[in-house]
């Protein structure tokens, strides 16, 4: 079977760069002191009115592609994991499939939210081993939340932001493990606790609707905030039980950059420095579907991820879906 690894990493955020300070002002109150020391988030990216998912997700495909050596023309599979499309119907990956020109790639959404970046690479890269005809896949987690932020709630508006984060799919080097575990687990119960809850058959869009401002992001539950840090150690220690490995052989965790928090307390319930988690909140706000990859591009950006590193993938997301997976880093960045 091949063992297949990522060859290449790009991300994106927009030029627009929205401070603490626009919420203190915008509200009358001080925002960013908690957004600050809370949720580790100084400021974030907004794209503008006339841009979309796809317009984002070009940039860090470009650059995932440059970093692998190839071009769109070389793609055979084009997966986008976002719940901010640019249409309910067609797939924003075949409108970035035209975009880019990438003539003989096939085309398809995932939808797991804020997990849906890893659960992209785990589809993408199972579908590699048991199909030789995919040589090169790119597969990108998008987030163009700010078009759907309620206002009227200060706390969903100041932490959302929007970005995209890729990497390109091929055969590992030789001597390179590629991914080797992975492991998904769902907590249902917290279906209608977070998400865009209009727009599909549940609720389609009416003027009603919009006036009530339902077709927006919102939080009608909350999600206790422990759940994370219950989870994805308990995930980890999956993982490394199916690899047999311990905490300590991690070198890089890439999380879901919803709470620094709760990446604070996975780091200490698997009693590892937290500087081992990369962080990227500080400086984009929340970007959904797109963190993780944003996270890894960025950490490779800085070249802090080497050939042979033992790396942990962490993904959560409104359901309650999660994700976890391992791979052996392939290249040197």
């Amino acid at each position: 079977m091949r063992t297949i690894s990522i060859t290449g990493t790009g991300m994106y955020a927009p030029e627009r760069v929205i401070k603490n300070s626009y919420f203190d002002e915008l509200y009358k109150k001080d925002i960013g002191t908690f957004l600050q020391n809370s949720r580790n988030i100084s400021e974030r990216r907004w794209m503008t009115e006339n841009q979309t998912t796809s317009d984002l997700i070009l940039p860090a495909a470009e650059e995932a592609m440059k970093n692998a050596g190839i071009t769109a023309k070389d793609l055979d599979l084009i997966i986008v994991a976002t719940d901010t499309p640019d249409y309910l119907s067609p797939s924003t990956a075949s409108v970035v499939s035209h975009k880019l020109q990438a003539l003989k790639a096939g085309t398809f959404d995932i939808n797991t939210a804020c997990a849906g970046f890893v659960t992209a690479l785990e589809v993408g890269q199972k579908m590699m081993k048991t199909d030789n005809q995919f040589k090169y896949v790119l597969v990108v987690g998008a987030y163009a939340m700010s078009k759907w932020l309620n206002f009227d709630d200060y706390k969903i508006a100041s932490l959302f932001a929007d970005g995209a984060g890729a990497a390109i799919l091929t055969d590992a080097p030789a001597g390179t493990q590629g991914f080797l575990a992975s492991t998904f687990y769902t907590d249902a119960q917290y279906h209608d606790y977070m998400g865009i809850y209009a727009g599909g058959s549940y609720k389609p869009v009416t003027h009603d609707v919009i006036e009530k401002k339902e077709h927006l992001l919102a939080f009608p539950k909350r999600i206790p905030p422990e759940t994370n840090g219950i989870h994805w150690p308990r995930l980890t220690n999956i993982i490394l039980d199916k690899i047999q490995k311990r905490p300590e052989d991690i070198k890089h965790f890439f999380m879901t950059q919803f709470n620094v928090q709760s990446i604070y307390e996975t780091m200490d319930t698997l009693k590892l420095p937290r500087e081992k988690a990369h962080y990227i909140m500080d400086r984009y706000g929340y970007t959904g579907s797109a963190s993780i990859g944003m996270c890894m591009a960025d950490a490779a950006r800085q070249h802090k991820v080497k050939k042979g590193d033992l790396v942990l993938m962490l993904g959560s997301g409104g359901g309650m879906s999660m994700v976890a997976i391992a791979m052996e880093w392939g290249f040197n960045t």
